[in-house]
């Protein structure tokens, strides 16, 4: 499933290593920009700088063509985190943010991931 605002939901976001996101977010960042934090799916990402999320929507049979979507954190409205529970069989954590625009982003976290972290890096953007 393509990441994406707007959409329904993104599905099983997992954690990557910040050095292992697409050599294109690179020219796309700003002076002073840095990514704080990266997911993927099997062929999209999603990246948190200290200024904007970007997402990479990875497109047709060979991936040559992406499409990038980027929202600053000054248009975002409010956000929802909601954590795992304790005993889960599946540990997923979820985002829900509403931005100033009218667009919604609701995304899907498994495995290992600090939900509570990213929370803060808004909080730390937005406030």
């Amino acid at each position: 499933m393509a990441v994406s605002f707007n959409r329904e939901s993104v599905f099983n976001l997992k954690p990557i290593d910040v050095t292992a996101v697409r050599d294109e977010v690179n020219g796309l960042l700003v002076e002073g920009e840095e990514i704080v934090n990266a997911f993927k799916t099997v062929r999209d990402q999603l990246v948190f700088t200290n200024m904007r999320i970007i997402s990479i929507d990875v497109q047709g049979v060979t991936g040559k063509r992406k499409s990038f979507t980027t929202l600053p954190y000054s248009k975002i409205q409010f956000f929802s985190i909601q954590t795992p529970g304790l005993v889960e069989i599946f540990s997923d954590s979820e985002l829900f943010i509403m931005f100033s625009n009218g667009y919604t982003a609701k995304f899907e976290f498994s495995g290992n991931v600090d939900i509570g972290n990213i929370g803060r890096i808004l909080s730390k953007y937005v406030l």
